[in-house]
């Protein structure tokens, strides 16, 4: 009876996370950008930015990580999800679950990078955050073709989609660099 409403709490705590997911590097890239500006007002859209960041993470990403593990684990268990772990059409369950592993694995290194940046040491430049951004966009995609497809997706075919996205992805970046620079 509760399966549904847990579903849909799943998937609400789900897009919430992947709104911090998304723009957390956005404002770590404006972060270092403004390196770039004069002492004065570097200072203050730097601490502007990072008042921003950790009321982003703390108050929302984090919160919708957890709450998303916990929910996600629920509703496994209650749609006794489990059971088709090791059989032929449960493949695309294992595929999710390391796909879910790897999404955290990503929620954790932006923490690595969120705490670097509240020292104010910037590992990585404003580009190459920038690509490291469209990592849960690639993830997100995978995730829910195998969530809606389940056993009848085509793993041939879900390759080929995620190339032709990186492929557009990359393009679409060193355009706005291009764009950025002329402007």
């Amino acid at each position: 009876m509760m399966y549904p409403y847990l579903k849909a709490l799943h998937i609400i705590f789900v897009v919430t996370w992947f709104a911090g997911l998304f723009y957390v590097p956005r404002l770590l890239i404006y972060i270092i950008e403004a390196n770039s500006k004069p002492s004065s007002e570097r200072l203050i859209i730097q601490t502007q930015l990072k008042i921003m960041l950790n009321r982003l993470w703390l108050a929302i990403t984090w919160p919708s990580a957890i709450i998303t593990l916990i929910l996600g684990t629920i509703v496994t268990i209650n749609g006794k999800w489990y059971s088709i772990i090791f059989t032929n059409g449960g493949i695309w369950f294992q595929l999710k679950i390391v796909l879910v592993i790897l999404l955290y694995a990503y929620h954790f290194s932006l923490q690595y990078l969120i705490n670097k940046t509240m020292d104010e040491h910037y590992p990585y430049s404003a580009q190459q955050i920038r690509y490291w951004n469209e990592i849960p966009t690639l993830l997100l995609f995978a995730i829910v073709a195998l969530v809606v497809v389940k056993q009848w997706i085509s793993f041939f075919w879900m390759l080929i989609g995620i190339i032709f996205l990186i492929s557009l992805l990359v393009v679409a970046i060193r355009l706005y660099k291009k764009w950025r620079k002329n402007k």
